[in-house]
């Protein structure tokens, strides 16, 4: 069966059930796993949370996920934020489509239309996702079969609210929207075989597992194939390259690599403030941001479609942001702190006293130091935020999983503590912090300026 059809037969599934939906409507709710809060006034905001579940979740948390890592996440919600916008927009209308899935009938639900949406890309996303020891089939199942039902109950709750000739329409442009996305990224590059290339010269990146780089094949990092996935609205992955490391004879480099020698190791002279920023910042960034733009989305009451352009912009500007970042770290492919201060003696400067047994305070990952992917995501968000929101003073919560938060009075504060969390973590060098947050800045600011425009 061809995926057209497909779609036209579920349409007057839909059709039936949602004749029905409105007697049906609280029992369907109860029934789906995390649905009971929904709303078809924040239906963006549910389906954004309901996709990190899906992607970020660990296979073995008590609601499943395919566990992906952040820039897996980040390239896969420009997937769904962007299909999501598109399904919206085409009922609103009043801007730029980001691809051109043509106008829907205005009276179309528009939260039914963003259930479908996301619902649809997840799981052509799932059913792409290579399966390994932890994501197995079953695994894979069970997630989708917690989005259908999120879904089921989604169009419910739209039915009771639209009525059911306005749902089908919604249900359409959603599909609509999400069939345009699937195809638009199909061989786009995920899943890739690139992967970092190590080298032994001074001060080029290797795993810290294999110092001397006799790997045959290489280190083997799962997800470094980012770097060459086609961006959403940037023109090339290297558009917004970075000005790279400094070089190593330099003052400013041996500046850098004292600073992280001398906070980021365990049992350094780090401040109350300091331990503080390592513990928060530790968290997954795609899911933190975005938890807590909800809440702000929330707070400043805006509409759903209002929420899809604001959560369309944070997927496609924070997906080509991670794609420019990890182009970036393997074009630069520079050495992490670890490797540097332990070789601190083969890099040429008298400035930098080698630890041959110094160590970090969080574990180093394991890509290349230049550009910060930390810093290029909070780069992007807060962007997106001023660009929104304004650069003024206000009260931004940033909320941990765990439920601790930190409050600031201007986005940019945030970039200002990601910048310091990762050095006292050990794991980047300043410059490298800095030009992450430069490249989020300047990735977000050219997608706010050549997508998802008023409409002409």
């Amino acid at each position: 069966m061809s995926f057209a059809t497909g779609n036209r037969l579920r349409r007057r599934a839909w059709t039936a059930v949602a004749m029905g939906a409105t007697i049906a409507v609280l029992a369907l709710v109860g029934a789906a796993q995390q649905a009971a809060a929904d709303s078809p006034q924040t239906a963006v905001l549910d389906w954004n949370k309901h996709a990190l579940d899906a992607l970020a979740n660990a296979p073995s948390a008590a609601v499943p996920g395919a566990g992906m890592a952040a820039p897996v996440q980040g390239v896969h919600l420009g997937m769904v934020q962007g299909a999501v916008y598109d399904a919206v927009n085409s009922i609103a209308g009043g801007y730029e489509p980001y691809l051109d899935v043509g106008p829907a009938p205005r009276g179309a639900s528009q939260a039914a239309a963003t259930a479908t949406a996301a619902h649809d890309v997840l799981v052509a996303v799932l059913n792409q996702t290579p399966l390994t020891a932890t994501f197995t089939q079953p695994i894979r199942d069970a997630i989708i079969a917690r989005l259908n039902t999120l879904e089921t109950a989604a169009i419910a709750a739209a039915t009771a609210a639209d009525g059911a000739a306005d749902v089908a329409d919604g249900i359409e442009a959603g599909e609509d929207a999400a069939a345009a996305m699937i195809t638009a990224r199909t061989g786009d590059g995920r899943w890739g075989p690139f992967r970092f290339t190590c080298s032994n010269e001074a001060g080029a990146w290797r795993p810290i597992t294999d110092t001397s780089c006799t790997m045959p094949s290489g280190p083997s990092d799962p997800f470094a194939w980012v770097a060459k996935v086609d961006p959403f609205v940037v023109e090339s992955n290297r558009q917004f390259e970075s000005n790279g490391p400094p070089a190593l004879n330099t003052g400013i480099y041996a500046k850098d690599y004292n600073e992280v020698k001398a906070l980021g190791a365990p049992g350094s002279a780090r401040t109350d403030e300091q331990n503080a920023l390592v513990a928060f910042f530790q968290a997954n960034p795609v899911e933190m941001y975005y938890r807590s733009f909800r809440t702000v989305a929330l707070a400043h009451g805006l509409g759903i479609a209002e929420q899809a352009r604001l959560f369309g912009t944070f997927g496609l500007a924070s997906a080509d942001t991670f794609i420019t970042c990890w182009e970036d770290k393997a074009h630069w492919s520079n050495w992490r702190p670890i490797t540097a201060i332990r070789l601190g003696n083969d890099d040429g400067n008298p400035l930098t006293a080698a630890d041959t047994s110094w160590t970090s305070v969080v574990g180093t990952p394991p890509y290349p130091d230049v550009a910060s992917g930390y810093n290029c995501a909070t780069g992007t968000f807060m962007t997106v935020a001023e660009l929104w929101f304004g650069q003024g003073r206000t009260t931004f919560t940033l909320a941990h999983p765990n439920g601790s938060t930190r409050v600031y009075e201007h986005y940019r504060d945030v970039v200002n503590d990601t910048i310091d969390a990762r050095i006292v973590m050990g794991i980047h060098f300043r410059f490298a912090d800095e030009l992450g947050a430069k490249i989020g800045r300047d990735v977000t600011r050219y997608v706010e300026k050549h997508a998802l425009g008023r409409a002409k």
